[in-house]
């Protein structure tokens, strides 16, 4: 039984994580635009969300990013620079520091939105459940760094490497490679799965919108009136 409560939870499980995420994140757009937002509350303490929110978005697409490219790229290409146990010292100090930040962040957010009346107020049971989820996710990341200084090698690091590669190739005996692998790993793994179920029905969803093109846009044609040649101007 407890084999095959490992293999639903890391080997089938993910999968059915991923389905939803992207068939409820279309059907969601699709029958409720009008709740595609994230729910900005700015007018209230705006210096605390100013500073919360700043800090945990760095911190979070610092570590989306480690994380990606971490956990799927092959040892055989990041090999021919470093050594596993180079690459997870790097990771526990980059890690580290963007999830401290993160956690800082989401805490002051966490915070802001449950001791707050008028934020509490207007604030739906997903908003506080999605960040409570984001905050023991960030808790259960930073407790794997003492584990990950034990043990130095890399071993683990590659497991949990091999893991998420053979999920994106659609190996069938994924979940085997986290047997040995402590378990402050696999909640962590677990919740982070959990992450993408909740995503569509979340405010979460305002990512799959966020203004990547903003930052290549062209500039502003600004026009005065009666002018007979556009000036360009430095708007954007």
């Amino acid at each position: 039984m407890r084999d095959t409560l490992h293999t639903l939870a890391f080997g089938i499980y993910p999968y059915v994580a991923v389905a939803v995420f992207l068939l409820g994140s279309l059907i969601r757009f699709e029958r409720e635009q009008y709740s595609w937002k994230s729910g900005s509350s700015q007018l209230l303490r705006r210096r605390q969300l100013r500073i919360g929110s700043n800090c945990f978005h760095v911190g979070i697409l610092f570590l989306m990013a480690g994380h990606t490219i971490g956990l799927l790229t092959p040892h055989e290409v990041y090999g021919l620079l470093i050594t596993a146990p180079q690459k997870q010292m790097l990771a526990i100090v980059s890690g580290g520091a963007a999830g401290t930040l993160c956690f800082l962040g989401l805490t002051l957010l966490l915070h802001r939105r449950l001791f707050d009346a008028r934020i509490r107020a207007t604030s739906s049971a997903a908003d506080i459940a999605i960040l409570a989820m984001l905050w023991l996710q960030l808790v259960l990341g930073l407790l794997t760094l003492p584990l990950s200084l034990g043990h130095r090698d890399g071993h683990v690091m590659m497991q949990l490497s091999h893991w998420a590669q053979h999920i994106v190739t659609f190996q069938g005996d994924a979940a085997s490679t986290l047997a040995e692998v402590d378990w402050v790993f696999k909640a962590h793994i677990l919740l982070g799965v959990t992450l993408f179920v909740a995503f569509p029905f979340s405010r979460l969803v305002h990512i799959w919108s966020a203004p990547v093109g903003y930052v290549v846009r062209p500039y502003q044609l600004v026009r005065r009136r009666g002018a007979a040649r556009p000036i360009a101007g430095s708007v954007r």
